[in-house]
C-alpha cells in the first residue's frame, strides 16, 4: 500500500512538474513572438530622404503636400512638391505604404538628402476597404434617431409658435424705426470711394522668379548689350505655310509655323557669322561648330528657356516638331535640367503676345539673341511701288565684347534673306 500511495504521489508530482514546464515554455514562446513582431513593426517605418536634383541645385522650397498623415500611397505615387530656381521636383514614394509623419510644412527649405516623410510599407488596400464598411455603417444610425422624436416634437410646439406669433410685430416694428438710418449712409460713402481702392497684396517670388531676377540683371551688368533692328517682308514665307501647313498637319502631325523658318534661318546664318554662336570664358572665346538652339518659351511662373540640340543639322519639319514637344513640356511643367542645359543661341518670339518691336536680353553666357515680333500689315516699298505687305520687324541684340557692329548687322541680313527667300533654305516635305 505504500509502496502505491508513493507511486501515486510521485506521479501527480511529475504531471504538475511537467505541466508547469509547459506554461513557461508557451510564456516563453509568446513573449519571443511578441517582441519579434514589435521590432519587425518598428524597423518597417522608412524615413524618407529629399532627393538628388541636379548637381546644381542643394536646397528647394516644399511648395505642397499632396497626401496627409494616415493617407495610403502606391510605390511611385506622388506625395510631395519641390519647388526650385529651375524646375519643380516630385517626390514619390518608394513603395506602398501608409504615411506616418511629415517633417516639413509647407514653404519651408528643405536641402538635398535631409528627411522628409516617414513611411511604414504595406498594402493599404484591405485596410481602405475595412474604412470604407464603417463609414457606411455609421449614417445608419443617424437616420434612425431623428425619427421617432423630431416628429413628436414637432407636433407639441405648434401651440408656443402662435403665442410667439403675437411679439412678432413689435420687433418689426422696432426694424422700421432704425430704417431712417440709411439716410445717415451718405456721410459714410464719403469723397474716399470714388478715389478707388488703395489695397496692397504681397507675394513671396517664387525660386524660378528669383533666379529669373539675379540672371536678367546679371547679364545686363556683364554683357555690353547692343540692339540693332531689320525689316522682314513675310509674305514668301507666310504663303509656303499656306499652301503647304495642311498637307503637313495631315501627313505628319506636325503644326507648320514660323519659328521653325527662323530657327533654320539662324543656324545657317551662324555657320557664316560664328562669333554669334560663340561665348567668353575667363579670357577664352569658345566658338562652336554646332548650335544648340533655346527657345523662348513663357509659362505661368515665369519664361524659361528649353534647348533644341544640334539644330544645324535638323529640317524645318523636325525644328518645329522639336520646338513642339518642347513647349508642351514647359506648359505642363514637365521640363527636366537636360532640357534647359546649356544653349548656344536664342530665339524670343515676342509677336505671339502682339509686340510690334522690343529689345530682348542675352542669355548668357551666349552672345546674341534674335527677338521675333507681330506681323503687320504696312507700307511697303517692293521695285520702286509701293504695295501692302505683310511685315515683322526683328531685333538682334548682341554683346559688342564679342561681336561688333559689322558681324551682327551681316548677321540679320542674312536671317532676313533666308526668310523672305525660303527656298534658299533646305524644305523637307512629307511624301
Amino acid at each position: 500500500m505504500l509502496m502505491k500511495s508513493r507511486a501515486v504521489q510521485l506521479a501527480r508530482l511529475a504531471g504538475q512538474t511537467s505541466r508547469t514546464s509547459a506554461i513557461l515554455r508557451s510564456s516563453l514562446a509568446a513573449r519571443r513572438a511578441n517582441q519579434f513582431h514589435t521590432s519587425q513593426h518598428l524597423l518597417a517605418v522608412e524615413t524618407v530622404k529629399v532627393p538628388q536634383m541636379a548637381e546644381s541645385i542643394t536646397e528647394g522650397t516644399l511648395k505642397s503636400w499632396t497626401k496627409k498623415v494616415g493617407d495610403y500611397v502606391e510605390a511611385d505615387e506622388e506625395v510631395a512638391t519641390i519647388e526650385t530656381d529651375k524646375i519643380d521636383v516630385s517626390v514619390n514614394a518608394p513603395k506602398a505604404g501608409k504615411i506616418v509623419e511629415l517633417l516639413f510644412g509647407e514653404e519651408d527649405t528643405v536641402t538635398v538628402g535631409s528627411d522628409l516623410f516617414k513611411l511604414e510599407p504595406g498594402e493599404g488596400g484591405a485596410s481602405k476597404a475595412a474604412e470604407a464598411p464603417k463609414e457606411e455603417s455609421a449614417p445608419k444610425p443617424k437616420e434612425e434617431e431623428p425619427k421617432p422624436e423630431p416628429k413628436a416634437e414637432t407636433a407639441k410646439p405648434e401651440p408656443p409658435k402662435e403665442t410667439k406669433a403675437a411679439p412678432a410685430p413689435e420687433p418689426k416694428k422696432e426694424e422700421k424705426k432704425p430704417a431712417p438710418a440709411p439716410a445717415s449712409a451718405p456721410p459714410a460713402a464719403g469723397a474716399k470711394p470714388p478715389a478707388g481702392s488703395r489695397g496692397e497684396t504681397r507675394v513671396k517670388m517664387n525660386r524660378m522668379r528669383q533666379r529669373i531676377a539675379e540672371r536678367l540683371k546679371e547679364s545686363q551688368n556683364a554683357a555690353a548689350s547692343l540692339t540693332t533692328f531689320n525689316e522682314i517682308d513675310m509674305t514668301e514665307l507666310m504663303a509656303l505655310r499656306a499652301s503647304n501647313k495642311d498637307d503637313i498637319l495631315k501627313k505628319t502631325g506636325i503644326k507648320l509655323g514660323f519659328m521653325s523658318a527662323f530657327a533654320k534661318a539662324s543656324c545657317l546664318a551662324l555657320q557664316e557669322i560664328k562669333a554669334a554662336n560663340a561665348s567668353i570664358e575667363k579670357d577664352e572665346i569658345v566658338y562652336r561648330d554646332y548650335v544648340d538652339l533655346s527657345v523662348a518659351v513663357a509659362t505661368p511662373k515665369g519664361l524659361v528657356t528649353p534647348v533644341v540640340r544640334n539644330c544645324e543639322g535638323m529640317e524645318m519639319l523636325q525644328i518645329e516638331q522639336e520646338i513642339a514637344n518642347l513647349g508642351k513640356k514647359a506648359r505642363d511643367g514637365k521640363l527636366t535640367l537636360e532640357d534647359m542645359a546649356g544653349g548656344t543661341f536664342t530665339i524670343s518670339n515676342g509677336g505671339v503676345f502682339g509686340s510690334l518691336y522690343g529689345t530682348p536680353i542675352i542669355n548668357l553666357p551666349q552672345s546674341a539673341v534674335l527677338g521675333m515680333h507681330a506681323i503687320k500689315e504696312k507700307p511697303y516699298v517692293v521695285n520702286g511701288k509701293i504695295e501692302i505687305r505683310p511685315i515683322m520687324v526683328v531685333a538682334l541684340t548682341y554683346d559688342h565684347r564679342l561681336l561688333d557692329g559689322r558681324e551682327a548687322v551681316t548677321f540679320l541680313v542674312r536671317v532676313k534673306e533666308y526668310i523672305e527667300q525660303p527656298g534658299k533654305m533646305l524644305l523637307t516635305l512629307p511624301q
